[in-house]
């Protein structure tokens, strides 16, 4: 199916619906939630979904798993997705927590080919198979760290939307402290305890994931490091790559789609 609203189609006697769906440049998915656990695949472009938990930016040839009646809004940056719609019972497995994902060659087909599939798919059809041995790669996914954690606390919370609008390597903790009047040490206490990471950590983490937009834009890696802060690009090269295990240009603008995690 393609360009459906899940809405139309969620009463189906199927475990698994895939509907493929072309957005405008910088279209912004408000805030909703599905019946279903969602697979967000992105074909193409960039996604940023964020929750109530934290923020996800999911590049080309990736995706997002989202758990059933999660709110999240979804920012697509040139994006074509393809999602698979999954009834919670046929995934017992599946995350209480948005989780980015590698996608393997073979789910990457299995899931361009479902969205060609009809939606009543015979019990014992081909398609029927099609949509079985998804939920079986489904199982083996490789996690990825490509999510932005937020506190609860909302006074950090806000520090951290506002810093993610516009990320800086060198943004010093005393300013977080001074705009909080809190001491460092409480700084990085409520950091570990609000997002799991040291504020270095979420930081450097911030600045990593808002670059993938810039890359998929085509924008020059020196120009990027330059935006975010860093000494140099070779500084911004090695910090890409200590979080994502490839280089910047591995993701850059339409080419990025061929490329995966751990290669």
């Amino acid at each position: 199916m393609r360009d459906v609203p899940v809405a139309e189609v969620d009463g189906l006697d199927r475990a698994v619906l895939a509907i493929g769906t072309d957005y405008p440049h910088d279209h912004l998915l408000v805030w909703h939630e599905h019946r279903r656990a969602q697979v967000l695949y992105a074909a193409n472009g960039v996604m940023q979904v964020a929750t109530a938990d934290g923020s996800w930016t999911v590049p080309t040839a990736r995706a997002v798993l989202i758990p059933p009646m999660t709110r999240h809004q979804v920012t697509m940056t040139g994006v074509s997705t393809r999602s698979l719609y999954i009834e919670p019972a046929a995934v017992p497995w599946f995350p209480a927590r948005c989780q980015a994902v590698d996608v393997s060659a073979l789910l990457r087909a299995l899931i361009l080919e479902a969205v060609d599939m009809e939606p009543r798919y015979h019990e014992h059809s081909r398609d029927a198979a099609v949509a079985a041995l998804i939920l079986h790669e489904l199982k083996d996914l490789t996690p990825l760290p490509l999510d932005v954690p937020l506190p609860s606390d909302p006074r950090l919370r806000l520090l951290c939307e506002t810093f993610l609008q516009k990320p800086d390597i060198h943004d010093p903790p005393a300013r977080w402290c001074a705009a909080l009047n809190i001491s460092p040490r409480t700084l990085a206490r409520l950091f570990r305890r609000g997002t799991g990471l040291s504020f270095s950590q979420w930081r450097q983490r911030a600045c990593v994931l808002h670059s993938l937009q810039h890359l998929t834009a085509g924008m020059p890696v020196t120009r990027i490091a330059a935006v975010l802060g860093y000494e140099n690009p070779a500084a911004y090269t090695a910090a890409f790559g200590k979080l994502l295990g490839r280089p910047p240009t591995a993701h850059r603008g339409p080419d990025a789609s061929g490329v995966r995690f751990g290669e």
